[in-house]
């Protein structure tokens, strides 16, 4: 068995380690959702937890973790007669990103149940992580059915599996802890709202602390058990004082005037729902408990906003998440209550800090949080030879009807064009290709029934064999890519035309975020063309590398079509179901080198041979027009929308219906 890292070995990260913390003390509080930078220990952290849990205390031979003391009296291994049990570690179990739904939820034999009446469960994750911990490593790329059956077992506390009128259903209660890098994409408001806590996690910019990560890390890979022994005494430490802050945690008294500020604070950040002030009441309370103390203080109800308030708060989706911490101040103080403890009381009690772990190492605080970045609006061209402008704002964001791509897709569950995916209405049956997930029992049925003689049926049950099982098939949404191919040349430098341009482009990806799509940015000028935005989910990014998008210099629209069918081969390669989307932005000319628009021709058709769904986004103004274009995109098989007509109706409502027709 391999040695974890341990937790008290972990350099900085104050704010992700009193989060987990927190949550050992009071498992009430809702979990940990941990953002941040690759390689910033995330991981390393959280598997590191598991060791400084308690004990658990379980019925023997049971699969689903029952607590002897108070049995679930619909247990699919009871009943239980409650009892002395045995103990076992505290259970961490990882859901990977790529997991099924059965391996998820368990699964249960349909043939035994239809033929036998038999309910044979194999216990799956949730079961497993029951009364423990369940990390899901980039969570933010879990698929959306995961996700809900994660939402139903997080409210519930309990996972239901249903197989055609067939169930079961076991306790599933478990400390949610995740872990996402969002430069790969956001995570759905739902699931996000489900974390009790949040924390923002980067690497130290300190030289001495860089070196002594380093340094511990070697040491560890070396002798992992030797290493461990040197940090016994500290993680013994731990692990006591989280026991003695559970036997406290009932003592702690949450007085109105602590009340009083997390509800006003909630009030003023203007979160939804009831939930956050539940969170920070709870999290407060496991402050004071963890701090030693038997009284809320302002302090504890400060840091526990600052840990469930950043990814509740309303915000705009390009947002980072995070909060006004003057703001929370002057809250605090305005409603301060009467009846908190006497002030002249030592705040940190015998851990010290007002909650926080042994200062040992400073770490970044995960209420700090980075200014998105605005795109400057100077409006002159700079005098060098490439004729560069500085970036233009984008225009004010609208809403867009739903673009989607023609014809029946078997893509990443999403929200935008029509697909073949295991969740959605029922639109048929066929053989099962490896395991059954979803029963047709009305084609099983009929494939059964002229066979019952020959098998000798005699009493009322349905001889069911394996070849009379059919799958259903199920149709629903999937996720595209949209990739953006922009012309950035001086054609396209007025500052008016490329604000609207980047208003257009700014309210698809707002689309995009919403409906689950992967989106690129391909962008050409001067010389060359380059991927601004290799595809991703993170739409944060793209609006960003959209702001600073620079304009000016020659037109090399061959190269921008060239660049885009490189990046749509490479992601066939790693994704061949995800279908793509091209939207080029241009006023159709093209200049630089020897024949510029035959070439660019070329370039196109290779599009239409594919068969690749296209619009373009015609930029051309003045009261001479050209109409390169149209042309462009009769040379790609799309259609051509003016940039006047995308105020009117919206981009993604024009490609809705250009797709439909290329249909």
């Amino acid at each position: 068995m391999t040695t974890p890292f341990p937790f008290t070995a972990v350099v900085g990260q104050d704010d992700l380690r009193l989060a987990l913390l927190l949550n050992a003390v009071s498992p009430a509080v809702g979990g940990v959702l941990v953002r941040g930078e690759k390689g910033t220990a995330k991981s390393t952290a959280v598997r590191a937890l598991s060791a400084l849990l308690p004990e658990v205390a379980v019925v023997p031979g049971c699969r689903f973790s029952c607590d002897p003391a108070a049995p679930d009296p619909g247990c699919p291994d009871g009943p239980h007669e409650a009892g002395a049990g045995t103990t076992r570690p505290a259970r961490m179990v990882e859901l990977p990103v790529g997991a099924s739904e059965d391996r998820l939820v368990g699964a249960l034999d349909i043939e035994r149940a239809l033929a036998e009446g038999v309910k044979a469960f194999e216990p799956g994750l949730l079961a497993d992580a029951h009364r423990g911990i369940l990390y899901v490593d980039e969570v933010n790329l879990l698929h959306d059915h995961l996700v809900d059956l994660l939402l139903d077992a997080a409210a519930m506390g309990a996972s239901y599996v249903e197989r055609e009128g067939v169930s079961v259903r076991h306790a599933a209660r478990f400390l949610l802890v995740g872990t996402m890098n969002p430069e790969e994409g956001e995570l759905r408001p739902q699931l996000l709202d489900r974390f009790g806590l949040t924390v923002e996690v980067a690497a130290s910019r300190e030289p001495e602390q860089r070196v002594e990560v380093v340094r511990r890390r070697l040491a560890y890979e070396d002798d992992p058990a030797a290493f461990a022994a040197r940090w016994a005494d500290e993680e013994a430490a731990v692990r006591e004082r989280i026991v003695a802050a559970r036997r406290l945690l009932p003592q702690v008294r949450l007085g109105d005037g602590a009340l009083r500020q997390i509800a006003a604070t909630c009030a003023a950040f203007e979160v939804d729902g009831m939930r956050a002030d539940i969170v920070m009441a709870r999290t407060a309370t496991a402050l004071a408990a963890w701090a030693g103390r038997t009284d809320v203080l302002a302090e504890d109800v400060r840091q526990a906003a600052l840990l469930a308030l950043p990814h509740r708060r309303r915000r705009n989706p390009f947002d980072a998440p995070g909060l006004d911490e003057d703001k929370l101040d002057q809250t605090l103080e305005e409603f301060s209550g009467e009846d908190d403890p006497d002030p002249d009381q030592d705040p940190d009690g015998p851990g010290g800090g007002g909650g926080q772990p042994a200062p040992d190492d400073a770490g970044p605080q995960g209420g700090d949080t980075a200014a998105r970045p605005e795109a400057g609006e100077g409006g002159e061209p700079q005098p060098s030879g490439a004729g560069e402008q500085s970036p233009a704002r984008a225009a004010e964001p609208f809403r867009t009807r739903v673009l989607s791509v023609p014809g029946i897709g078997e893509g990443a569950a999403g929200r935008r064009s029509r697909a073949r995916t295991e969740h959605g209405r029922t639109t048929g049956a066929r053989r099962p290709r490896g395991a059954l997930t979803k029963l047709h029992l009305a084609a099983t049925v009929q494939a059964a029934a002229p066979h019952q003689r020959a098998r000798g049926r005699s009493g009322p049950g349905l001889v069911v064999r394996r070849d009379d099982l059919r799958q259903a098939t199920r149709e629903g949404r999937e996720g595209n890519l949209v990739l953006f191919v922009v012309d950035a040349s001086g054609s396209m430098a007025a500052r008016q035309r490329m604000s609207a341009v980047k208003g257009a482009v700014l309210s698809l990806l707002l689309d995009a975020y919403q409906r689950r799509d992967k989106v690129g940015l391909v962008t050409f000028r001067g010389t060359s063309a380059e991927v601004a935005l290799p595809p991703t989910s993170s739409v944060d990014a793209a609006a960003a590398r959209l702001e600073s998008l620079p304009t000016g210099g020659r037109t090399p629209l061959a190269a921008g079509l060239l660049k885009a069918h490189d990046v749509l081969r490479v992601e066939r390669l790693r994704d061949a179901a995800r279908r793509p989307l091209v939207v080029v932005v241009t006023d159709g000319r093209a200049t630089g080198g020897p024949e510029p628009v035959a070439l660019a021709g070329r370039a196109a058709r290779l599009f239409a041979a594919e068969g690749v769904a296209s619009v373009v986004v015609d930029c051309e103004s003045g009261p001479v027009r050209l109409g390169l274009a149209g042309q462009l995109a009769a040379e790609l098989g799309g259609t051509a929308v003016t940039l006047d007509e995308l105020r009117a109706d919206s981009i993604a409502g024009l490609v809705k219906d250009v797709t439909r027709r290329a249909a």
